[in-house]
């Protein structure tokens, strides 16, 4: 079994300081797994809102929590949406002593309620899948499989590649009308896949709804579902006050690098290596790792219809700092990195790639390798 020592940390710390912490991420990226393992504050009261059982137990659920204390555990609390109204009560009564940790699998819905009902009294906790934390050795299979644990765990290539496809299989046919949504599951398939062979490009609605046969407001409907159930990124473009056109729309990711890979029918190292997407790929992936180590939130990236452009700005208003993700090892500087550095006032430059070695190439712009990105990165979180 793998260790998530860091992200257990980040929760307990989040539970030290607050009444309710919100954890989010995809389904079968390990929350309930990581949920069980919090021990503290004791007793532990674990509910899981997919179980009859458990939501019969909380049929008078102001009265069933009312009665508990040390940290009560409400996992997929999507599915009882009136629980939110009661937390609010209940931790806003000094007398009642219980913590909260609350998991979900359908951000909009849950962010919604936490903003109109529970406004603060949680922290939110993100969570993904394996990151380089985790798997720092063995990152090229972490790229391949991707970070859910039963697709990086499986005992052979094949088997991952299957467990993929039964993963989206069961969230097109089954999990997203369990969030509320009505939908085709084929249209939206196509959709996702639609995605995955844009992923790094600039969102063009116009141009989903075109292939789609449908209208902008689906395509973007469609985009935004995706989003919340964690299986899409949409990374924000980053504008500044200078006299360049600057892109205004969203680049879209399909976030875990494993999907992507089943998406576009890549099972092999060797066929990935060889398709027309690979370097798409590894930005995207490289970009996960960076936000999943970083646990930053507000990240963008930034571009001129002129031609430059930045694949991922950190702390834009305060010493930002820029990453460019390139495969390829032979690693050097373009006239694009050097007008970023100056219009974004950077304070460095790193230039991810996946040889082995990092090494300074001026003064504040670095070549980082992967072996080097959780030893550097990890000071920016």
């Amino acid at each position: 079994m793998i260790k998530r020592n860091k992200l257990i940390s980040r929760i307990e710390r989040s539970i030290g300081e607050n009444p309710i912490t919100t954890l989010l991420g995809p389904r079968q990226c390990g929350k309930t797994t990581i949920a069980r393992t919090i021990g503290s504050p004791t007793p532990v009261n674990y509910y899981d809102l997919e179980n009859p059982a458990d939501r019969a137990g909380l049929a008078n659920p102001q009265l069933a929590l009312k009665e508990l204390n040390g940290l009560v555990i409400l996992d997929e609390i999507q599915m009882m949406p009136e629980i939110f109204e009661i937390l609010r009560v209940l931790v806003d009564d000094e007398s009642h002593k219980a913590k909260y940790l609350i998991l979900g699998s359908a951000s909009p819905r849950i962010i919604r309620n936490v903003s109109e009902t529970l406004a603060g009294r949680t922290a939110f906790v993100d969570m993904s899948g394996f990151d380089l934390t985790e798997i720092q050795e063995d990152w090229e299979t972490l790229w391949l499989r991707g970070g859910f644990p039963r697709s990086f765990l499986a005992k052979s290539t094949e088997a991952s590649y299957r467990w993929r496809e039964a993963f989206a299989r069961t969230f097109l046919q089954r999990d997203i009308m369990q969030f509320g949504f009505r939908l085709n599951p084929e249209s939206l398939r196509r959709f996702w896949t639609m995605v995955a062979h844009y992923h790094g490009q600039v969102w063009n609605a116009a141009e989903f709804a075109r292939s789609l046969g449908k209208d902008e407001k689906t395509a973007r409907n469609y985009l935004d579902i995706l989003s919340g159930a964690f299986v899409v990124r949409q990374l924000q473009p980053w504008h500044i006050n200078i006299k360049k056109r600057q892109v205004k729309s969203p680049k879209v990711y399909v976030r875990d690098s494993g999907m992507l890979h089943y998406l576009l029918n890549l099972e092999t190292r060797r066929q990935l290596l060889s398709h027309i997407k690979a370097g798409a790929s590894w930005e995207g992936f490289v970009i996960e790792q960076i936000l999943s180590i970083t646990n930053r939130r507000r990240v963008y990236f930034w571009a001129t219809h002129g031609g430059a452009e930045l694949d991922l700005l950190i702390s834009p208003q305060h010493n930002p700092v820029g990453f460019e993700i390139k495969f390829t090892k032979n690693v050097t500087t373009s006239k694009s990195m050097r007008v970023a550095i100056e219009d974004l006032g950077l304070r460095h430059l790193y230039i991810v790639h996946p040889g082995p070695r990092s090494f300074a190439i001026d003064r504040n712009i670095s070549a980082l390798s992967m072996d080097d990105l959780l030893s550097e990165v990890s000071s920016l979180a």
